[in-house]
Parts: structure tokens; sequence; C-alpha cells
């Protein structure tokens, strides 16, 4: 394997940043200095003026495969992903078939190891009827991201509204159990009062549909069930001002038993903009009034919510493009995730360190990932080179999604990704591809 020194660069790592030599040997971060004489031979790359970011890890994508592979590969949005600066990511259960056993979690693990280019884990599955099989994963704890549990709507089969089995599995759970919270009573309730009211439904109205009520009723359920056993609850994709009032910034992210996460397009984007967006914008949970958006910025920036992902869910533009009920529900974001993040570091809304703590140090301390999600001594080498003097601006041209297009088109970054190392390996770089190795299966230190 090749060995690498990265010479002057700003390291962005635990809050602070500094300027340091990086030899990457063997696939591991060997040493950081202030300047290294290597003993090896080495590539050298000119570090000045950018910054080294530990890769990104994105807790939440859907890569559809198997089964879903109109929409996208997991091939295909793992190579998105890299060009972005996310060297590892934890995918869910809604496939076809969705991820009901062990045996089809595993098949997904061979398909992977045969052609992520990133470094990868999966969910298991849940149903109303597998709630045994899917405690099985309590024998193979430091080799799966979680159990995942749809309390509300979702595709493919994999809303769990049965109480015992939620309970079953909330109490007898060794491994994190990750929620998507929505109450589907309250949806479907403004669904047919809303339908009767209009007749015909528009994007404008998924918030309304899918309001903040079902939200917090939802997230509420699945916390009060988590206290009762005591369970590691990590409830995704909070998007409202009144589920805030649910977590804590009183505990060190360690010593939480219930954790939060916030996606970069509950961050950016807010019904106003479902007026020129329409259904490209359409998601589950909903982007809703901005006075959410402002207080999930407050939240994140004082530790309420402890980690950002994307919920990357790439569809198809004919799919996008029918009438709103029929439209489906998601948006491919894992190759700008890192890019946004970069733009409002620009604007002052976040520092560099916060976006790094809460992309990478955040998600590897909350999952409990072994030796990643830091720039330290003895890790494995997942490294961004990030220059915030260029830009980058998303385009159909240079968008890597199988669906091959995203709702920030157009969308300009103060930044570009011009180097991303998996494992040692310089998998991008300057817009050159090197996919001569695969990413690793992420391990747990639980």
């Amino acid at each position: 394997m090749q060995n690498y020194l990265i010479k002057n660069v700003i390291v962005v790592n635990e809050g602070k940043l500094e300027a340091k030599d990086v030899l990457i040997s063997k696939g591991r971060i060997e040493k950081i200095a202030g300047s290294i004489q290597p003993s090896v031979p080495v590539i050298e790359i000119d570090g000045t003026g950018k910054h080294l970011l530990p890769g990104a890890i994105d807790d939440q994508v859907h890569f559809r495969e198997p089964g879903l592979t109109h929409k996208a590969t997991i091939y295909s949005e793992a190579k998105a992903a890299v060009a972005g600066g996310v060297t590892s990511f934890m995918e869910m259960p809604n496939t076809v078939p969705p991820v009901f056993t062990q045996e089809l979690l595993e098949n997904k693990y061979q398909i992977a190891s045969q052609s992520s280019l990133a470094n990868y884990s999966f969910y298991m599955g849940t149903s109303n009827d597998n709630a045994d099989e899917a405690l099985r994963t309590n024998d193979r704890k430091n080799e799966i991201a979680g159990i995942k549990i749809f309390m509300g709507s979702s595709t493919g089969g994999l809303l769990v509204d049965n109480y015992l089995t939620i309970d079953k599995i909330f109490r007898e759970s060794e491994v994190l159990i990750a929620t998507h919270c929505e109450d589907e009573k309250i949806i479907k309730a403004n669904f047919e009062r809303l339908k009767k009211e209009k007749g015909t439904l528009e994007p404008a109205d998924h918030p309304i549909i899918r309001d903040e009520n079902a939200c917090f009723e939802s997230s509420f359920a699945a916390i009060q069930i988590a206290k009762k056993h005591n369970t590691r609850l990590h409830i995704l994709h909070i998007s409202t001002e009144r589920e805030l009032q649910l977590f804590t910034n009183m505990l060190p992210l360690e010593d939480k038993r219930i954790t939060a996460e916030v996606c970069v397009h509950h961050l950016h984007f807010t019904s106003n903009d479902y007026a020129a967006k329409g259904n490209l914008i359409k998601c589950n949970p909903a982007i809703k009034a901005p006075h959410n958006r402002e207080a999930l910025w407050n939240a994140l920036l004082d530790d309420r919510l402890d980690v950002i992902a994307t919920d990357h869910a790439p569809h198809t533009w004919a799919e996008k493009e029918e009438p709103y009920e029929k439209a489906h529900a998601g948006l491919p974001l894992v190759q700008h995730s890192l890019l946004l993040m970069l733009h409002y570091v620009k604007q002052g809304k976040i520092s560099i360190e916060k976006v790094v703590e809460k992309m990478s140090h955040a998600v590897a301390r909350c999952y409990q990932v072994a030796d990643r999600g830091f720039i330290r001594e003895g890790y494995h080498a997942d490294l961004v080179l990030a220059d915030l003097n260029q830009s980058t601006t998303v385009s159909k041209e240079n968008i890597l999604y199988k669906c091959g297009w995203s709702p920030l088109e157009g969308f300009t970054a103060p930044a570009a990704i011009t180097h991303t190392f998996v494992n040692g390996h310089l998998v991008y770089g300057n817009g050159q591809w090197d996919e001569s190795q695969r990413g690793q299966r992420l391990l747990f230190a639980r």
C-alpha cells in the first residue's frame, strides 16, 4: 500500500486547528507532527492553505440495493459520498426485500464488500412480527450499526405499530436502536382532513399533513419506552422545535442513553422553499416552517442535537415529477452535505471545528465506531482535504448519484473537496479516481 505525507496542512480535530504534517502508512495515521521526515518512501501532498478533516461518517443513508437499483446502488452512492468527503456510511433496511432476517442483512454486507468505495455498515430492520430475529443482532453487536424501527410511515412494510413488539425490542436490545418517529394516526387524520377541504393536495401541504405534533408525539413515546428499559436510543432526523425539549446537553455524549440527529436539509430548507422546489424537497419527516430551522440550529450548536447526517434518499426524476400524493419522499444529499456545512462555516453560522465534531467525532462516539472519526495516530486514515479558497457549484455535470439530480442544483459552496482517503487509500484526488480498493466493514467497540 502506498504511503502519503500531507505537508503543512491545517488539521481540524477535537476542537483545534493546528498546522501539521500527517504521515499515512499501511492504511493508518502513522504520525502527526509539526514537521515529519519520513523514513519510508512517500507520495507528498502539499496541504498549504487547505484543511484536513476526518472523513465524515453518515449514520443514515438509503442506497437502495438490493431491489431498488433503478434509483441507486451501493457503488454509485458510495462513490458520490467519497467525492463529498463522506468516508463511512450506515445504511437503512427498507430495500427490497426489506432486511427482516440476519441472512438478508449479511447479504448487503457482501454486496458492499465487492462494490463500496466507502466504509460501510447496515441496520437490521424490524416489522411487527420479527422481534426475535431482530434481537439476534445482540450476538453481533460489534459488527452491526444498530436496529432500525420505523415508528411511523415508511416503505416496504417496515412500519412497526405493535406496542408489544416495540417494548420487547427496547427491553432486550443490547445494540443501539435508531428510530424514525412520526405518529401514523396523526398523519392519517391530517391527510383526510386536508383532502376533504382541498381535494387536490400540493407539496406545500406536506408539513401540514406530517406536522410538528406527529413528530413530537412519536418521539415522546419512543423516549418514554427507552427510559423505562434504559435502552440506547438514537432518534433520527429531528425536524421540529417542539421535539427539542426532549433532549439534553447536560451530559457528555458518551454518557447519554438518548441521542438525536439533525439532517442537513432541515438545517438548509424551510417550508418557504416548496414554492420553488415542490416535490424535490418532499421528504419524511417534512421540511417545516422557518422557526423550526432556527431552533434546530440553536440546538445543534448547544449540543442538544448530537450529530449531523443526510438521510440520503434518492428517487428517479420521474418518481419526483408525479403529482404530490404519488411523488416519492426523499432527497439525494450525501455528495454535498459536507460542502453545505462548509458554506455555513463561511457564513459564520457554525465553526469548522463544530462541523467536524458533529459529522465525524460525535458519530463515532455515538455509535462507538472503532478507530475512526478522529485524526489520531493509529486510527484508520479516513481523511479529507478541503480547500476553502475554491468553490463548487452543484450541477448535473458533476452529480454522481445514479438518479442524476439534486435539490441543491445551482447552489455554489465556497469550498471544494480535493482529496479523500479511505483506509489510507487515495480514492479521490483532484478529480481523479483510484477504485482499486474497496472500503471496509465498520466495527463497533461495544
